[in-house]
């Protein structure tokens, strides 16, 4: 028989192990290009450029139509995360970068607060097929790419008020608002094309799959964000009181926590976690951005940049060293909570500053306290655990808006001065932290709770996420047919409960065989004619 030469098969090997470094790499530059680009459709920045708006728009309609972007990307990430059994995470990648590109081409061309509402909710589509997409890509790849993952969220998160206005400096047309990078999302377009044929060469390796209950769960989680989508729109459609507005921000938050405490311990660790960084973290760096804004005194852009560099480099490494180190236990993401907590508690003491190098004391704690949890709990669960997570962190950043705007309606009542409302809104910021922290703490106190309530986990795979349950039940062995005529039917729905395996009815065997008696009465030892018939 022909046998292939060893040095052709060893130079096939060397380079399939190259392709796979080298997509890795193109995977890890994609990450950190696309991510930061998703998150920074978020912001609603049209308000600083109002004095660009031409007389005839609608000025009202169109600073609600910008807002349109985060309700279509957290509608859009549990669809996306369901949609990946069936579409791969390259295609997906792409897709959402086509549609960021598009839109930001025809941002140029908008003049109506319809087409500024289109080109927004393409914008918070394209980010939602982004961010799960790049979570499954990363999932199976080396450990240090889904940590990578973890702590470019954090760092978007941490720095997407301030990407979103800084292009907004000394601009002399409005729709820069609509296309603020479009020189990023070509080059991220160009790392997608490049690890899609990366994919394909490499042999088109497989997603990690979801079990069917957990696509269930995700469109459950669909839910909650539709609803507070209708309340952040009615929120900025109606002028309704500030107590109303905190009222449906908290019944929005207690409904994503209900959510959160379905599934097994692990899963409902990493669930709490994404809900309590998504309203925390977000709104409460914006607000942090906008006190320390030039015209309030503040050092402006230019002063927090420093600060933003400093925490969101620590937070990947941070990131990086808890998952190399594969310290992925409850309790480092409880320290990272708490480091959360200790980050809004420096906001009220150091912010507002003049200089602003102080903000890198509560920007590194936030940041890097939310990269080491998110990446210690992502380590305990499946992908389609992390995809639910994932669908909960959206919704409550919009919830966490939605609160920190009541908080400002609260303290911004009445006619003030110039000097009042800055007041007023240093006054906002504080209470918001404060806020917050308790309500970080509150998450940790829930999820040690649930956690020591529960059972232990029934799905929990193993630490790559790709591998089977541990408790999987393996059929039964027979090692002679003729003698035992037993059917075992494989279980493959996943919904059915551990362990109830159908058999077809089989009549008992004689005694002397010694398996049929399951009486405490020990049977009878064997007999020679008995070995010999099996």
């Amino acid at each position: 028989m022909a046998v292939p030469p060893i040095q052709r098969t060893s130079g096939t090997a060397t380079q399939g192990a190259r392709l796979g470094w080298l997509s890795d790499v193109v995977l890890g530059l994609l990450i950190v290009a696309a991510l930061p680009l998703a998150i920074v459709a978020i912001p609603n920045t049209v308000s600083v450029v109002a004095d660009l708006l031409p007389a005839e728009i609608d000025r009202i309609g169109l600073m609600r139509a910008h807002g349109l972007a985060l309700p279509a990307m957290m509608l859009t990430v549990p669809l996306a995360a369901v949609a990946l059994r069936r579409v791969k995470a390259a295609h997906l990648m792409l897709g959402g970068l086509l549609l960021l590109g598009v839109a930001d081409a025809a941002g140029g061309y908008a003049g109506s607060a319809f087409l500024v509402g289109v080109l927004r909710v393409a914008h918070g589509v394209g980010a939602g097929l982004l961010v799960p997409a790049t979570l499954v890509a990363a999932w199976d790849r080396p450990p240090v790419l889904r940590a990578l993952w973890s702590g470019m969220l954090a760092l978007s998160m941490l720095g997407a008020q301030a990407l979103a206005l800084w292009p907004l400096d000394g601009v002399t047309r409005w729709q820069i608002t609509l296309q603020p990078y479009p020189l990023l999302t070509g080059i991220a377009l160009v790392l997608a094309a490049a690890y899609l044929v990366l994919w394909m060469l490499g042999g088109r390796p497989d997603d990690p799959r979801m079990r069917a209950k957990e696509r269930s769960r995700l469109l459950l989680a669909a839910v909650p964000a539709a609803g507070i989508a209708v309340v952040a729109i009615s929120t900025a459609s109606e002028d309704w009181r500030a107590g109303l507005v905190v009222l449906l921000a908290l019944l929005a938050v207690g409904g994503l926590l209900a959510l959160a405490s379905i599934g097994t311990r692990e899963s409902r660790t990493l669930a709490y976690t994404m809900v309590a960084v998504g309203v925390v973290l977000l709104p409460t760096v914006a607000q942090v951005t906008y006190v320390e804004m030039g015209g309030l005194g503040g050092p402006g852009l230019r002063g927090l940049w420093l600060p933003f560099c400093v925490a969101g480099a620590l937070a990947v490494a941070g990131a990086v060293a808890v998952r190399l180190s594969a310290l992925t236990s409850t309790w480092v993401t409880q320290l990272g909570l708490l480091s959360m907590v200790v980050g809004l508690c420096s906001v009220r003491v150091v912010a507002p500053s003049a200089e602003g190098l102080v903000l890198v004391v509560p920007f590194t704690l936030l940041a890097v306290g939310a990269a080491v949890a998110i990446t210690a709990a992502l380590g305990q669960v499946g992908a389609g655990a992390g995809m639910f997570g994932l669908a909960l962190c959206l919704p409550g950043v919009l919830a966490g808006y939605l609160l920190g705007t009541g908080v400002q309606m609260v303290a911004l009542e009445g006619d003030r001065t110039r000097q009042e409302l800055v007041d007023s809104f240093v006054t906002a910021l504080h209470l918001w932290a404060l806020a917050g922290g308790f309500f970080v703490v509150a998450v940790i106190v829930l999820a040690a709770v649930m956690a020591r309530r529960a059972p232990v986990a029934e799905d929990v795979r193993d630490e790559e996420g790709g591998g089977e349950p541990e408790n999987a039940t393996e059929p039964e062995v027979v090692p002679e047919p003729e003698v035992v005529a037993e059917v075992v039917a494989e279980v493959e729905d996943e919904d059915r409960p551990t362990g109830v395996i159908p058999r077809i009815a089989v009549p008992p065997l004689p005694q002397a065989d010694g398996e049929a008696d399951v009486s405490p009465v020990p049977p009878p030892a064997p007999s020679p004619e008995d070995g010999k018939r099996g």
